[in-house]
């Protein structure tokens, strides 16, 4: 999503004092254009938290405004991404936003926009500007959950230069340490050794099925043992 200051109305009455707004900066996004950029969104946050929930060195989120304003005003030069992640800070999930010059200067090192047609060329375009020249995030994405146009690009001597894809059609993030990769029509995470990162609820029923099996496998092993003679009651 984006989001951009508007200019002050002209009024008949001189005004030579700015006021500019104070306390907490809130995030300040639109709403999300359909169900499926909600879904996708959390699916990329949900799936890094579990890989990383051992974790307390970043901070991922979703549709969160982000303050960069040289002179820290809150009212100049913000912008949205549709999810992004920013190593070698606290993972502290009450911000209300993510506040530049309130992080020791720190922008993203990963974003991903979701496309829809209002903003696909904002994000081809003027977005992928703003993060290669300003941001300076090394790792930029792309993916419409409709069409499932993909693409990203990796910072190379300040140019944003596209990320060759394997044979499977998936894109290595330098600063992840991850494939990002098409999956059942949703961007997915990958490991280095190709397996699928999962969701939390995929990761709970996976594990009920491994237990479901493990019981299932003692239950024939007991059955051969009654059926050899052995009794497994004494």
């Amino acid at each position: 999503m984006i989001t951009t200051s508007n200019p002050s109305e002209a009024t008949t009455e001189p005004n030579d004092e700015i006021i500019f707004p104070q306390g907490e900066f809130w995030s300040d996004e639109p709403p999300l254009e359909t169900y499926l950029h909600l879904t996708q969104i959390i699916l990329l946050l949900k799936s890094l938290q579990w890989l990383w929930q051992d974790r307390e060195d970043y901070f991922a989120a979703g549709n969160l405004t982000i303050y960069y304003s040289p002179q820290q005003k809150k009212s100049e030069y913000f912008r949205g991404p549709d999810f992004f992640v920013v190593l070698g800070t606290k993972s502290n999930e009450k911000r209300k936003s993510w506040v530049v010059w309130e992080e020791g200067g720190k922008y993203p090192n990963v974003i991903v926009e979701i496309l829809s047609d209002s903003t696909a060329a904002t994000d081809r375009e003027e977005k992928k500007q703003i993060y290669q020249d300003t941001f300076r995030t090394p790792d930029y994405f792309w993916f419409d959950p409709y069409t499932l146009e993909f693409q990203g690009f990796t910072l190379i001597s300040g140019k944003y230069q596209p990320i060759e894809p394997n044979q499977e059609g998936w894109l290595w993030s330098e600063q992840l340490q991850l494939y990002l990769g098409i999956d059942e029509d949703k961007l997915r995470y990958f490991t280095s050794e190709g397996e699928l990162v999962p969701s939390p609820e995929e990761a709970a029923s996976q594990e009920r099925q491994q237990k479901e099996l493990a019981l299932q496998k003692i239950e024939e092993l007991q059955k051969k043992l009654r059926e050899l003679g052995v009794n497994l009651d004494e």
